[in-house]
């Protein structure tokens, strides 16, 4: 069986990046398509496979602002002239790789790590702070963006979503069903400490839809010590935020992010996020989560109930800085209930041998089925 893999963009080792290295690992002979790769920042696995860009990998300072280029990508993806007859096309996308254009006898599976969020339910998170020329020049963008968004969904065999959060937003946009694969965590990287220390932490990219600042203010009314791990365009307005008890750690080495996230008291998740594999790395560390009851960390965290079933956190239900204090001082009541095995014993559900397993048995089914259809 010839197989392609389409991600959006090869340009760092994140989330999506990390589940198109198992596929890699499923599919070792696939060839890859994407919008643009800058060499030397994936992973050697990743990159041993034969990789073919778009135009977009010409264009000038494409390096430092592949974002401005939003626009083009919907061209782009579609000009991406694939290298002979493939039985089977799998994208993984949360931008535009699901919109390359299959021959018709391809089967076409889009594992979706979401619908845009920036032209659909959280453009104003991401557009909501610009000036008026800006704003007139954003708003007919991001509709051709969300026409056409709609229309190459059509194009997709069959979705598999990444959460059942993002299953109901496929069929919200889409008006697609779609089956759920749960994202990789390697749990075997992470471990139980035998002691915790004094703080709690917070890791995440400093962009204004985290709402890090909610649990930035929580903190200096708590007088609690937390751990900021991350970077982005937020940082300056949250160090000004922060008060004595706040420390920011820039983006730690992974082996030095393990040990904070088995040291922690609990993780702090104030956001909502389509899954959140930081919420599952903690635990697989042990470590309880104190989130907002929203989006996919609702799948992956299990609630306290009482002291014989204490899951893995707890929730608060609004994003203020008022529900992170009680949810926090909720938590320390209780906090001697949890079990850091019991913790750890909930994130393997998301393991890497998991995902393998479920999504080789739904590209099975789904292309078996497509393939007698087509017949």
């Amino acid at each position: 069986m010839k197989v392609a893999l389409v991600h959006d963009w090869l340009t760092g080792m994140r989330g999506g990046e990390r589940c198109l290295e198992h596929l890699c690992r499923l599919f070792p002979e696939a060839d890859i398509y994407t919008l643009f790769h800058f060499e030397g920042t994936i992973s050697p696995l990743i990159e041993k496979h034969d990789i073919t860009t778009s135009f977009l990998q010409r264009f000038p300072f494409v390096r430092k602002h592949y974002r401005s280029y939003l626009p083009f990508y919907p061209l782009a993806i579609e000009s991406l002239r694939l290298r002979g007859e493939y039985d089977l096309i799998i994208s993984t996308s949360h931008c535009v790789a699901k919109g390359i254009i299959p021959d018709p006898e391809t089967v076409h599976i889009s594992y979706c790590f979401t619908p845009m969020r920036y032209i659909w339910d959280r453009r104003f998170d991401y557009f909501g702070r610009a000036g008026r020329v800006k704003s007139a020049i954003i708003r007919p963008v991001l509709h051709y963006l969300r026409m056409w968004d709609v229309t190459s969904s059509q194009r997709v065999s069959h979705f598999v979503a990444i959460s059942k959060y993002v299953r109901r937003r496929i069929g919200m946009y889409y008006h697609r069903p779609a089956d759920v694969v749960y994202p990789p965590v390697d749990c075997s990287l992470f471990h139980v400490s035998d002691s915790v220390d004094d703080y709690y932490l917070m890791v995440s990219a400093f962009a204004p839809y985290k709402r890090l600042d909610y649990a930035i203010r929580a903190f200096n009314g708590l007088g609690r010590r937390l751990i900021v791990v991350g970077k982005g365009p937020e940082e300056k307005r949250l160090k000004m935020l922060g008060g004595k008890n706040i420390e920011f750690m820039g983006w730690l080495p992974d082996r030095e992010l393990r040990s904070v996230y088995a040291r922690c008291r609990a993780l702090i998740f104030p956001g909502v996020e389509d899954f959140g594999m930081i919420p599952v790395e903690v635990q697989a560390s042990g470590r309880p989560v104190i989130a907002l009851a929203r989006g996919g960390v609702l799948e992956s965290v299990v609630p306290y109930r009482d002291r014989e079933n204490p899951g893995t956190g707890l929730f608060f239900n609004e994003p203020t800085s008022e529900a992170i204090i009680e949810a926090v001082r909720r938590f320390e009541d209780v906090e001697q209930d949890y079990s850091q095995e019991a913790i750890r014993a909930n994130a393997l559900r998301f393991d890497t041998t998991v995902f393998m397993k479920e999504f080789k048995e739904v590209v099975q089914r789904i292309y078996g089925e497509r393939k007698i259809k087509n017949d």
